[in-house]
């Protein structure tokens, strides 16, 4: 209780989970920046509003938490509460801007599911990666996830020196090893298709999965082999979420150890959604804690 005070104290003076994350002021000393993912790459014109980068200069600078937020996310209003808890445990934060709209579940269902049992996986692989054809959305390679980050990292390595960035990038590619990937939603998805394939320093998925590849079963990209270990494995949903029974289903897929799955069940203040609950409540300081781990 007196860590979560301090805690507390620290990242939520005047703050309370009612107030807009939007209006929510990061600690002094914390180096915020806002940069538009097209000056660091002149072919990016969709999803244009800024990246959010966070971190503390005078902490060790460790792992980097990359955030991926969910369908109509803007990544410049958070979660805020989240990524200051992120920095003081040691990370450096960046929550990515990329194209999430439309989202996986609003293409991959009904007719072009019946076509493609695949539909997610190649969904997730053209957002992501940008190396496949996928028509079924507009998004062009250079617009994928892979590309603004390491864009980005490329920028922030030349003009803000004091964030050494450039250790999260080997031979001008991402060292995953040293990013903790996770996301809200269809950012969480994101984040575990990208686990699966490569090996991340960890990964946490707050409500992150209903992909199906038929109707009423869940996408068999869930039960594929990960690289990334399961002991870095970490999920969440809120219990009163629509989905949460399929998310639930999607975590055990997916072999996240029992005690890595946490359901939310904190009352969701009127209305606000439980889907968004579990990275916006500040009543969750603590299990955010045990979530992101130490990130150096």
């Amino acid at each position: 209780m007196v860590k979560k005070l301090l805690l507390l104290m620290l990242i939520v003076c005047f703050h309370n989970q009612n107030f807009a994350q939007s209006e929510y002021q990061f600690p002094n000393g914390y180096t915020v920046l806002n940069i538009e993912p097209a000056k660091t790459d002149s072919r990016i014109k969709e999803a244009n509003t800024p990246h959010l980068v966070v971190y503390n200069q005078a902490a060790e600078q460790g792992k980097l938490l990359l955030f991926l937020p969910g369908t109509n996310g803007i990544a410049t209003r958070g979660p805020k509460s989240l990524f200051s808890v992120a920095v003081h445990q040691g990370y450096q934060v960046i929550n990515l801007s990329y194209i999430n709209t439309p989202a996986v579940a609003q293409i991959c269902k009904g007719k072009n599911l019946e076509k493609n049992s695949k539909c997610t996986s190649d969904f997730r692989t053209m957002r992501i990666y940008g190396t496949n054809d996928f028509p079924l959305i507009e998004d062009q390679a250079h617009d994928a996830i892979v590309n603004r980050l390491t864009k980005l990292l490329i920028y922030l390595s030349e003009e803000d020196k004091n964030g050494h960035w450039e250790k999260y990038l080997e031979n001008g590619k991402l060292k995953w090893s040293e990013i903790a990937v996770s996301g809200q939603s269809q950012g969480g998805g994101m984040a575990a298709f990208i686990a699966k394939e490569h090996l991340v320093a960890r990964v946490i998925d707050f409500s992150g999965g209903w992909d199906y590849s038929a109707k009423k079963k869940i996408a068999g990209w869930y039960s594929n082999e990960s690289v990334t270990p399961s002991n870095l494995w970490y999920g969440t949903y809120h219990v009163t979420e629509p989905m949460a029974k399929v998310i639930d289903a999607s975590y055990k897929a997916m072999q996240i150890p029992e005690d890595h799955i946490y359901p939310f069940s904190l009352p969701v203040p009127e209305g606000k959604k439980g889907h968004s609950n579990g990275v916006r409540n500040i009543g969750y300081a603590d299990q955010w804690i045990e979530l992101l781990g130490k990130g150096n």
